[in-house]
């Protein structure tokens, strides 16, 4: 009895106490270069806000019924194992079968797949999943599609007088002829390209995004990694939360959100990350160029 209740315990143990493994993100999950102040921004007009909170209420009581569902699958699933572990000291595994053999086997596997879940499986966010498969994005694309965005005119249907940083230190002035939708949307497909070429050791990719001193500091923290990576962009979404300008430069701070994954070890991790973006006025047709990367 004392033999089995031992190896019980070397089991638990060895499960709260396995190596953590993490998503290899772009970047390598450290802040590199340049850094600003950064701040959500909200429309000026209070009704429309409050029309999209409505909106949004009825996801938001579906997370909460399914959180609720969660917890009673959890208690449910506890109860049980806290059965058979009461008839295990209880006595009723006296004199030791084949059968009581399987039962604790499987009082260990539930107890290893029910703390791998709590671990490594968090719930996912309502909404903004954008699927994404494969290796990398290895589709055709023109070379940096920034350059492309910062030359579009018009605000996409979002006036930029229609906006304001929630925090008065942290300016909020686009650029002339900025349209923010569009550098938005291309930005989330931006950042799985540059996911698959961290991937892959794309460093010739890299270097069309970001700056000249920015590169140096990705490559060194990139040779610390040996081989491909095998880390995935399931969903992500992008949020203008600084920018500003004079006769010289324009800069932008994006802000993603969202999920990572591991395909090799199953880890998911969330998205955190904000890009500092410039572009030189003073050059004709110049680029958007990553000149920071806040993990």
């Amino acid at each position: 009895m004392k033999r089995i209740f031992t190896i019980f315990a070397l089991i638990l143990t060895v499960a709260f106490i396995a190596p953590e493994v993490e998503a290899k993100r772009f970047g390598g999950g450290k802040s590199f270069g340049k850094s600003f102040k950064t701040a959500p921004v909200k429309k000026q007009q209070p009704q429309q806000t409050d029309n999209l909170r409505q909106q949004q209420q009825p996801g938001a009581n579906q997370a909460a019924n399914s959180s609720r569902k969660g917890l009673m699958g959890g208690l449910m699933g506890g109860l049980l194992a806290g059965g058979l572990l009461a008839a295990f000291f209880g006595g009723a595994f006296e004199g030791i079968q084949f059968m009581d053999i399987l039962i604790m086997g499987l009082i260990a596997y539930v107890i290893l797949k029910l703390f791998k879940t709590m671990r490594s499986a968090k719930s996912t966010p309502m909404g903004h999943r954008e699927a994404y498969s494969g290796n990398s994005p290895r589709q055709p694309q023109q070379p940096n599609q920034f350059r492309q965005q910062a030359n579009q005119g018009g605000q996409g249907g979002m006036a930029q007088d229609e906006y304001v940083s929630t925090d008065s230190d942290v300016p909020f002035n686009l650029p002339p002829g900025f349209n923010m939708n569009a550098f938005l949307n291309g930005s989330r497909e931006h950042y799985r390209v540059l996911q698959g070429a961290w991937n892959h050791n794309e460093l010739d990719t890299i270097r069309e995004y970001v700056s000249p001193a920015l590169l140096d500091d990705l490559i060194a923290e990139r040779a610390k990694l040996d081989g491909e990576q095998h880390t995935e962009v399931m969903y992500v979404d992008a949020e203008l939360v600084r920018a500003d300008y004079d006769a010289n430069i324009a800069q932008l701070s994006i802000k993603f959100s969202g999920r990572y994954k591991d395909r090799q070890d199953g880890v998911e991790e969330d998205i955190t990350d904000i890009w500092h973006l410039e572009r030189d006025l003073r050059a004709p047709n110049a680029p958007w160029l990553i000149v920071g990367i806040q993990a």
